[in-house]
């Protein structure tokens, strides 16, 4: 049988101020994006920078930072697992979306 792995290791900064969303049993999840950055050489020899945009969600639990430390243009590194849901509008309309769900995270200071 073989073995499967479902990681993700993201490093950007965050795009806006979190959503914080506390829940009936007292815990709470914190949802925000994160840029990242690409450099290339396109076709026609001139450098390029491709940013992508992730959602992450994230519960508190011990090993994650304080949520209020997360802001937007903090630095930070993540390590989670992607997921996959389907939704639907409020007009009806099913739509698909994916998340990284954090399970390690830390604001590493950058000099």
């Amino acid at each position: 049988m073989e073995k499967t792995l479902n990681r993700v290791e993201l490093k950007g900064y965050v795009g806006a101020d979190p959503k914080i969303t506390q829940m009936e049993g007292g815990a709470s999840i914190i949802r925000f994006s994160v840029a990242t950055h690409e450099a290339y050489k396109g076709k026609d020899g001139v450098y390029k920078e491709e940013t992508t945009w992730h959602n992450v969600a994230a519960w508190s639990s011990k090993g994650l930072p304080e949520f209020s430390k997360i802001k937007k243009g903090v630095f930070v590194e993540v390590i989670g697992k992607l997921r996959y849901f389907k939704y639907v509008t409020k007009t009806g309309e099913e739509r698909f979306s994916s998340e990284i769900v954090a399970l390690k995270m830390s604001l590493p200071e950058i000099c």
